[in-house]
């Protein structure tokens, strides 16, 4: 194959190559008092009550599933051309089937149609056709796992990707469906462009493995527990399973994953779920191990009163933290005031900024996506506001490698947008691969992001990239599998 990616490339350390624009300064915080909306501005929703739109139930049963629905719910506030836009994506671009909890749509602004399309969490939970790019709508090197969670499964529904740490993929089913989504490959349901990939084990055996697995691997000291999200599991279910983790000695810290803290707070506040994280909070400080909630809030406008209160009913019932982990996403949370906008609604309100993702690199994500310089920059615009505990990084989740700070880049092309990195660690697989540590690992930015010059090789060479990324992909893979087999 042509050596094109590092011998013709021009390479730059990101620190001296990527200068920081000047951005509105100094950002001038305020205290914002937090406001929920009045859901009977919604045609569909004119009569609701209070006591209705506080049940779970109510709002689980009233997800906008499809548009004959949404336009239910929304009357005359929207015009046609809006419908015939989300269907034509639903059609030809969605990667994941449409869920939006009611408490999720009040927050969008309904005040005409433009504001509508311009709404930022409209944009990453309703999509439509017009907002993904035509040139480059998916990256060529762009794939449905594209962190490769499967490959990495200890067992089924279980990532091993970090010495210390494992994913618990529980369920494959969310109560909110971003369009975004990095497991757009196994959650939700099967959209016209993504035939979704199913668990084989059922729940229960695939849920008794992954306790087997980590019984019998003492490395394993952090547990996420996700899906999929966990606010969809029956919580008696939940509880027995964390209450079984929480009785090997090697498992120290439990992490939920839920984005229902903020798509659907009415979940969290209800009583046996209130009861039941309080027992498992009791139990984890008895043995010295640390429970916590990891949400994923993107928009400052999301933080309602009611999401306030489930954050604070989950740290009252003895969660060590409740985190944000938001992903940057364009449109949505990309400025500097967007972004610190966001962390202080969090911080102020009793849930820590933790991380900002780059959207992964899945199918028709372009349109979201960021480069890396930009992401650098957003993560020097706003240090020195925020506490330093409460400063969160940014962060790029690199193909076989993980989570890596967005300055910790080895080189970086950016006139072609390939940025390389390394890793500091073998996992188990890798404990004998003498290459794992010197393999360099590529990520891409969006072409659009490019100069002319890049752009034109993007142009050039597209079709040849993915399989130059798929050698380096099977090279590590096929060395962890090697060893596996020995």
């Amino acid at each position: 194959m042509q050596e094109f990616i590092l011998e013709d490339a021009v390479t730059a350390v990101a620190e001296e190559s990527v200068p920081v624009p000047a951005h509105p300064q100094p950002y001038a915080y305020r205290h914002r008092e937090l406001v929920e909306p009045d859901w009977r501005r919604f045609p569909g929703w004119r009569d609701v009550t209070a006591a209705e739109w506080e049940s779970a139930q109510w709002q689980r049963a009233h997800c906008v599933k499809n548009v004959r629905q949404l336009r239910q719910v929304m009357g005359d506030l929207l015009s046609d051309d809006f419908y015939a836009d989300l269907e034509r994506d639903q059609r030809e671009r969605a990667t994941m089937s449409m869920l939006v909890p009611p408490q999720m749509l009040n927050t969008m602004d309904v005040s005409s149609t433009a504001a509508f399309y311009a709404d930022p969490v409209r944009r990453y939970m309703l999509p439509v056709f017009s907002d993904r790019r035509t040139d480059w709508p998916s990256h060529p090197v762009a794939s449905r796992d594209s962190l490769h969670e499967a490959e990495m499964w200890a067992v089924e529904g279980l990532t091993h990707r970090y010495p210390t740490k494992v994913l618990a993929e529980l369920l494959p089913t969310c109560p909110q469906y971003c369009g975004h989504c990095t497991r757009m490959d196994l959650v939700g349901n099967s959209t016209p462009q993504i035939d979704k990939h199913k668990f084989t084990l059922k729940q229960p055996d695939r849920v008794q493995t992954m306790l087997d697995y980590m019984r019998r691997t003492p490395q394993v000291r952090d547990v996420v527990v996700s899906g999929g999200d966990v606010a969809n599991m029956p919580w008696a279910r939940l509880e027995s399973f964390v209450d079984q983790l929480l009785d090997i000695d090697n498992i120290r810290d439990i992490r939920l994953a839920t984005k229902a803290l903020m798509g659907l707070p009415q979940h969290w506040l209800q009583d046996d779920v209130r009861a039941g994280v309080e027992r498992l909070a009791t139990k984890a400080r008895s043995r010295g191990a640390q429970l916590a909630i990891h949400t994923h809030v993107n928009a400052a406008q999301s933080m309602t009163p009611l999401v306030a209160k489930a954050a604070r009913a989950m740290l009252d019932a003895g969660v060590r933290d409740v985190r944000n982990q938001g992903v940057l996403l364009r449109g949505v949370n990309t400025t500097v005031e967007q972004l610190l906008d966001l962390c202080f609604a969090l911080q102020d309100n009793g849930v820590l900024p933790y991380y900002f993702y780059l959207c992964d690199m899945i199918p028709f994500s372009e349109h979201w996506r960021l480069s890396l310089g930009e992401a650098q920059r957003l993560q020097h615009g706003i240090m020195g506001y925020l506490p330093g505990f409460a400063t969160p990084r940014i962060v790029c989740d690199v193909p076989y490698v993980g989570k890596r700070w967005v300055h910790q880049v080895a080189e970086y092309d950016t006139e072609r947008g390939i940025s390389y990195w390394t890793k500091n660690y073998r996992t188990a697989l890798e404990s004998d691969d003498p290459d794992a540590l010197n393999r360099r690992y590529e990520y891409y930015d969006p072409i659009h992001t490019l100069p002319e010059e890049g752009q034109a090789w993007w142009r050039e060479h597209a079709a040849e990239v993915p399989g130059r990324a798929a050698d380096l992909a099977a090279a590590s893979r096929n060395a962890s599998e090697a060893l596996l087999s020995e």
